[in-house]
């Protein structure tokens, strides 16, 4: 993300503000979604996203489609080998599509930490992320993702 959208994030003075039970549905989908990557589910992860499904990765990498997903964690999983990986969700904005219901577009905040099995954790850079969500079949799917490392906002002049 630019500089000039995270800061226009951080300064936007208006927002839309969705239902309780629609925010609810949102963080539980988010909740299940981490839970199948933090035990390595990797078929169960990539099921969240619609078949056409796109993650962009904060260093340019783009993965359409499920099998590209799922050929891409296999590839990493040796890097978690004797690691507790969680993700940690926060401060979502949630905004419904005017012209669609069944588009959803959430901006938030995520946390990894890694736990070794000695129990020393160790956190991973901060990101900001950007999905697009849609219902399909009466359940919530990421149908884009696009992953933006945090860095500094210069403070306004």
């Amino acid at each position: 993300m630019s500089q000039s959208v995270q800061t226009a994030q951080a300064a936007q003075e208006t927002y839309s503000q969705v239902g309780g039970d629609l925010y609810a549905e949102v963080q539980t989908f988010y909740a299940w979604q981490m839970r199948r990557v933090d035990s390595l589910d990797i078929e169960g992860f990539a099921d969240t996203f619609t078949e056409d499904g796109e993650v962009v990765h904060s260093g340019g990498q783009r993965q359409s489609g499920r099998e590209e997903m799922v050929a891409g964690m296999r590839a990493s999983l040796p890097r978690y080998r004797d690691i507790a990986v969680r993700h940690w969700f926060g401060h979502p904005l949630i905004e419904v599509d005017a012209v669609d219901p069944d588009t959803l577009r959430v901006s938030y905040y995520t946390l990894v930490t890694l736990t070794d099995r000695e129990g020393k954790v160790s956190f991973q850079p901060t990101f900001t992320v950007e999905d697009v969500l849609v219902r399909r079949g009466g359940r919530l799917l990421t149908r884009s993702r696009v992953i933006h490392r945090d860095t500094p906002v210069e403070p306004a002049s």
